[in-house]
Formats: C-alpha cells, sequence, structure tokens
C-alpha cells in the first residue's frame, strides 16, 4: 500500500477543511476539548516531531524541551493556546499554513527515507516505515475529526480503512492497553466483518478479522470462520472509526453479546 499517497490525500484534506472555516473556530466533537484549530496544533506538533525524530536518525525518545524542532513562525497572534482549549477564537491563516508547510515537509521526508531506516518509535517496530504507516492512519482519522465538526465527514477510503483494522490489534490495541495498564482479558473474542468488499488486511483476505484477549494477549485469529462471542458488521470506514472511538456502535450490525462492546474498550481504552 502506498501509504505516503494516503498521507497526502488525507493532510490536503485536513487542510482543505481548516481553510473553510469561517468565523470562530467549531468544537471538534469526537476529541472532546478541542477546536479545530486545536486539532491543527496537535497534528502540526505531531509533524515537526517526527520529521526531527527522522532528520536526526535518532534511535531514543527525543527530549520535550526544544521547543525549535515546530518551527514556529515569529507572529503567533491569535494562535491557540493549550491551557484554554477549546480555543474558539478564529482560526488564523498563519497556523494552517504553518500546519501544511510542516505537512509537505514530513511527506518528503517519508517518500526520500529508506522505510526500513532504524529510528526510535513508541512501538515494537523501529522503523520510519512504522511512522508513515501510523501516519497516514492518524491523518486519517484527524480529517474525519475535522469534517464532521464542520458537517458530514467523508467515510475513510476502504483499502485504508481496512488496514487500519488489522493495526488497532496488532499495533494500537497493545499499546493502548499497556498505556492505560487495562484489565487482562477473560477470553473474549470479537469478529469484526467488513460489508463493503474492503479485504485488505484481514486475517485472511476474507474480509473479517477475529481476535480475542486473553490475559495480557491481543490475538489476532488465523482462523477467521471460528465463531465469536459478538460479531460487529460494516463498511471497513465504520469499523475503523468505531474501533478509534469516532462513531458509535448503532451505525454498526451487531450480532451476540452486545454487552461485550462495552467490554472492548475497558479492554482497549482510547488514547
Amino acid at each position: 500500500m502506498d501509504y505516503v499517497a494516503w498521507f497526502h490525500r488525507e493532510v490536503a484534506a485536513v487542510e482543505a477543511a481548516a481553510r473553510s472555516v469561517t468565523g470562530t473556530a467549531p468544537e471538534v466533537p469526537s476529541c472532546p476539548g478541542w477546536s479545530v484549530s486545536d486539532l491543527l496544533v496537535h497534528l502540526g506538533g505531531v509533524h515537526r516531531g517526527l520529521a526531527g525524530i527522522i532528520e536526526g536518525r535518532l534511535t531514543e525518545p527525543p527530549g520535550h524541551t526544544d521547543l525549535s524542532v515546530l518551527a514556529l513562525p515569529a507572529d503567533t497572534e491569535g494562535w491557540p493556546r493549550p491551557e484554554s482549549a477549546p480555543n474558539l477564537a478564529p482560526l488564523p491563516d498563519g497556523l494552517v499554513t504553518w500546519f501544511a508547510e510542516g505537512a509537505a515537509a514530513l511527506e518528503s521526508l517519508f517518500a526520500a527515507t529508506d522505510p526500513g531506516l532504524r529510528v526510535w518509535t513508541w512501538s515494537q517496530e523501529q522503523t520510519v516505515g512504522f511512522w508513515v504507516r501510523m501516519q497516514a492512519i492518524e491523518a486519517a482519522v484527524h480529517r474525519w475529526d475535522a469534517q464532521n465538526a464542520l458537517g458530514a465527514a467523508e467515510p475513510v477510503g476502504p483499502e485504508l480503512a481496512a488496514d487500519a483494522v488489522e493495526q488497532t490489534f496488532t499495533v494500537m490495541a497493545p499499546a493502548r492497553r499497556a498505556w492505560r495498564q487495562a484489565p487482562p482479558g477473560e477470553g473474549e473474542r470479537y469478529a469484526f466483518r467488513s460489508t463493503d468488499g474492503s479485504t485488505d488486511g484481514s486475517t485472511d483476505g476474507s474480509g473479517r478479522w477475529l481476535v480475542r484477549f486473553d490475559g495480557d494477549e491481543v490475538l489476532l485469529s488465523g482462523h477467521p470462520d471460528v465463531s465469536a462471542d459478538v460479531e460487529v458488521a460494516g463498511t471497513a470506514s465504520d469499523l475503523m472509526l468505531f474501533l478509534w472511538g469516532r462513531v458509535p456502535a448503532d451505525r454498526l450490525q451487531v450480532t451476540g453479546d452486545s454487552s461485550l462492546l462495552d467490554r472492548y474498550f475497558t479492554l482497549v481504552p482510547p488514547v
């Protein structure tokens, strides 16, 4: 999958959404406590921080005291301040430009750097390729957030969404459980089934992912025909957005023990 191309499309859509804001910056319902301005600051800071990691070939966690990596412009008048979030003042043009320039610089680095190059990440996979995939997915989620704050959000493309479902269980779920000290699994089995033909990343190309929580382990089954305690079906986009806490279960088709869906977000706490 061309994650760089996906990253390009999604950050361009974030920029377009931001430039469409008139008047005060709207709050982002799917990111409580943030406005669209706060969302841009978050994404822009992440992009520039990652550029510093890749350019510096850092293999240890970067320090967080050097703000020069953010390359802030001289004039930040009217920019959102974290201590006053959600910042609802009009969205400054300079903030959108800063975001767009940082995203473009990171995209260029992604395109020019060997994805196998070893750099620090918060995951077991310590490569640039991890960041490319992660940022394509994160850009898609936050593009949806921004568009949803302004009206109707477009679904995530089925190829990337299906890949993000798989990535949830192999990367995000184990990490979230460790960060939030989630309770041990008790053998709960969840099936997630794509209804729109999106099969990339599913257990065997069938468009169905079976995951079991067993103690501290998150096990993605190699046998998607195995029964589950609860099955959740929907488009790959809706499955991805549900797993990222963006859309409710009533947007999906649920069969089996629906009470386990509340248990899911205990086993995989949101971040």
